[in-house]
């Protein structure tokens, strides 16, 4: 399940694209939005799919080494651990997977090439020989071996290219869907993975949970931009010593996500609201947005507050907005 903090950097993105494009249509905002959050199932799948790739190109290139006009002892006897590697043959072999593969995972036949260099670098790796050297053959050591070779993967800027050409937005999003599926990797367990076993996706409409996560992440979306007139007017205000035109637009932006947070989002703790803008100021604006961005909602909160338009129900609230 994707993070909602995550999710509101999805949802900041897709605010901003939406007013770029000179629009204000909520509906097309949340299509739009939809449409990006199902391909980041697409950039999961494909990622997985690097490690029965690294794997097919292996007995590629073991193969060829047999057949060198003079191979060496090691290249006519080669070490196929990496090919009978359990925990990889079942993620193969997900039925669901598959499925998934057939709809989205052959970008790694057509780019032969990086994942062959990957796999070069790969046998140079020390983690690799140790894995090759070990005379143990089991689930869990051929599981934390692949887990291993994930995260090496990932790194490989040949691969992480491949992938963020098939979208301009995975760019953004490549390492935070690895550390998903790195994560992910670690919680599958033999006795209760197999064929059958449905396949996590980043966004999964039969988890009760993702579902709530982007209700929450929908609802924020269109509450934000139907609503921004009277946010704006809330903002401005509120600003003392700064003129509107001058406050960075993304500054704006973050405000009226809180705002729209703060009203719309009852089982959402104030302070979580507050800390989660503040984080996405980092991430997003200036060195001195997040002064400004905990400095105005505080003073938004007191208004909200008196006017009844923050009712907040569950634990962790507060109670004084100026111990932000």
């Amino acid at each position: 399940m994707l993070s909602r903090h995550f999710l509101r950097s999805k949802v900041l993105q897709a605010i901003y694209a939406t007013q770029c494009n000179e629009s204000s249509n909520a509906n097309e905002a949340l299509r739009t939005f939809d449409y990006h959050m199902q391909r980041l199932n697409e950039l999961g799948v494909l990622q997985i799919g690097a490690l029965p790739a690294i794997v097919d190109t292996c007995a590629v290139v073991l193969d060829e080494g047999k057949h060198k006009f003079m191979p060496t002892k090691e290249e006519l006897n080669p070490n196929t651990k990496l090919l009978d590697n359990e925990f990889i043959r079942r993620i193969t072999d997900n039925y669901e997977l598959k499925k998934h593969f057939d709809n989205w995972g052959g970008c790694w036949q057509v780019h032969d090439d990086a994942m062959r260099d990957a796999f070069l670098q790969l046998r140079k790796q020390d983690f690799y020989a140790e894995y090759l050297e070990d005379e143990r053959h089991t689930f869990e050591t051929d599981k934390a071996f692949a887990i291993q070779l994930f995260r090496f993967l990932m790194t490989r800027e040949v691969l992480a290219t491949v992938l963020e050409e098939r979208s301009l937005l995975w760019e953004d999003d490549f390492y935070q869907i690895a550390q998903y599926n790195y994560m992910m990797l670690k919680t599958i367990e033999e006795a209760s993975f197999n064929e059958a076993t449905p396949w996590p996706l980043m966004y999964d409409a039969r988890v009760v949970k993702d579902e709530e996560a982007m209700s929450f992440a929908r609802n924020l979306l269109s509450f934000t931009i139907i609503n921004q007139t009277e946010y704006e007017q809330i903002i401005k205000q509120h600003l003392q010593g700064w003129e509107f035109e001058r406050v960075a637009h993304m500054d704006v932006l973050l405000v009226e996500m809180a705002i729209s947070e703060l009203i719309n989002c009852p089982s959402i703790p104030e302070k979580v609201t507050v800390d989660e803008y503040i984080e996405l100021s980092k991430e997003f604006s200036s060195e001195r947005s997040k002064l400004f961005i905990n400095g105005i909602i505080d003073k938004i909160i007191i208004e909200l507050r008196s006017k009844g338009r923050i009712v907040k129900s569950g634990r962790g609230l507060l109670s004084d907005p100026q111990s932000l």
